[in-house]
């Protein structure tokens, strides 16, 4: 008989943008993949993006924002390091700490994380460890996909790892055609099934969101800001007066 192969995936969102529930929903579909966690990773203060309020505030904003989540959480190491660390080796140290705590205690993190314990995944028997394939995937929007493209922009090596060895869940963003975009870079084009687009969103308001926009929309009083932030997030932007300026 024919026995159902499953990865086992934890979503790893660097950064600010957060659509985590709409990709979990959709790997299910596929029947590829169980999710059994999400980590949003809030990027360091020496990032030097235009904007960028200190983690503090950051880390606040993103634990508000999954507060009442089961199987999402905030990890600061990123955020704590003495400087800006690549998204390979933020990808690799949450690996490092997985494996770790899967093979030393049998757990993953915490009691949200445990392999199976997600109600709506259908297991059927019970696994063995050893019959289970764990893997973090980087949860992205489309411009970053579309940034792999850019001639220097990101070392070979770290594509390399980054969607050879982990993968990629991507959310198309303004209409962004992802494939012209994966056929651009020849190491996209090497590891195409490790990329997985998020086709199903493509007319959620969630898909044209980004963190840039959700900065605007605050600025100028834009009311639809309700629609993609939480209204603890919006409470805390307020009584601290974030994102109150065009400089953030």
């Amino acid at each position: 008989t024919h026995k159902q192969q499953y990865n086992h995936q934890i979503q790893m969102c660097d950064g600010s943008f957060n659509i985590s529930k709409k990709a979990r929903e959709y790997l299910h579909k596929t029947g590829r993949f169980i999710v059994i966690g999400g980590i949003i990773s809030p990027v360091h203060d020496s990032y030097g993006k235009p904007g960028l309020v200190s983690s503090r505030h950051r880390l606040t904003m993103c634990q508000l924002a999954v507060q009442s989540s089961d199987w999402i959480r905030v990890d600061p190491w990123e955020c704590y390091q003495d400087t800006w660390q690549t998204t390979c080796s933020v990808l690799e140290h949450h690996q490092s700490i997985i494996y770790f705590n899967m093979f030393s205690h049998i757990k993953l993190i915490s009691s949200h994380f445990l392999v199976g314990s997600d109600e709506n995944a259908n297991l059927g028997t019970a696994m063995r460890y050893e019959e289970i394939e764990l893997r973090i995937l980087l949860l992205c929007g489309s411009d970053l996909l579309e940034s792999f493209c850019i001639p220097g922009l990101w070392k070979d090596s770290d594509m390399e790892v980054i969607v050879g060895d982990f993968g990629i869940v991507v959310v198309p963003r303004d209409g962004a055609d992802t494939e012209r975009i994966m056929n651009h870079s020849s190491i996209l084009r090497k590891y195409k099934d490790n990329i997985v687009v998020v086709k199903d969103v493509m007319n959620h308001p969630l898909a044209i969101v980004s963190s840039t926009k959700s900065r605007l929309a605050l600025q100028h009083g834009d009311g639809h800001v309700v629609d993609y932030l939480s209204q603890p997030v919006i409470d805390y932007i307020l009584q601290s007066q974030l994102y109150i300026n065009a400089s953030g």
